[in-house]
């Protein structure tokens, strides 16, 4: 069979995808140990933003500005190592669009724009779980993916079940634990991104004489 193997570009692509991921979950952390009296449960990720409330919200917000900017520049570069098909095209368009909105999240603070930012993050919520459900599709028996495929499909899944209590009870202020069911429809994502980022990263690579490094299967 032929040899899935990872160019530079789908390499490079990798690198920014887990160095987004990494550096967004550093700032959070970093972010909240300066934030008196935040709580995991009760508030929401956006809080750190804030820039009448959370101390270091620049950084909040350059950080996951620049989690948008790496995210789409590495989907764009990393596209030829996913699966092909249709469940390519419509999960990594759909990743694309969460990418962008991620940016404009740290552009809109919630205190800023409330209606945009609640916006621009349904946009990054709605689209990367589906992301993940569509992209599971084409991880098929027989490709480099198939050891994610469960992976993605349950991690798509908890994005998609806990959005969908969200948004309703949010309506009417009734979450239960709203900072923590936030963090069951956002961690799934940033998750899934490593360790896609991990897998393409990974993947066999041609050797000098156009050969490949390690064992061969599928394409994709």
């Amino acid at each position: 069979m032929a040899a899935a193997t990872s160019s530079g570009s789908v390499r490079a692509g990798a690198a920014l995808i887990a160095v987004g991921v990494v550096q967004f979950a550093v700032a959070m952390a970093v972010v909240q140990s300066a934030y008196p009296g935040y709580s995991d449960l009760q508030n929401y990720i956006s809080d750190l933003g804030n820039t009448a409330t959370s101390p270091w919200h620049v950084v909040f917000n350059v950080s996951i500005i620049l989690l948008g900017i790496l995210a789409f520049a590495g989907i764009v570069l990393a596209w030829n190592g996913f699966p092909r098909g249709g469940s390519r095209l419509v999960g990594l368009a759909l990743l694309l669009i969460a990418s962008v909105a991620a940016l404009l999240v740290g552009v809109f603070p919630e205190n800023v724009n409330p209606p945009v930012h609640d916006l621009v993050s349904l946009m990054v919520f709605l689209p990367g779980g589906l992301a993940l459900v569509a992209l599971s599709v084409g991880m098929r028996p027989g490709t480099s993916w198939r050891s994610l495929r469960s992976a993605s499909l349950v991690l798509g899944l908890v994005t998609l079940a806990s959005l969908a209590y969200y948004v309703p009870t949010q309506a009417n202020n009734t979450t239960w634990d709203p900072g923590l069911i936030e963090r069951l429809i956002t961690f799934p994502i940033l998750v899934w991104g490593f360790l896609a980022a991990v897998h393409l990263y990974r993947r066999p690579r041609p050797d000098e004489r156009g050969g490949l490094t390690t064992r061969t299967e599928q394409p994709a």
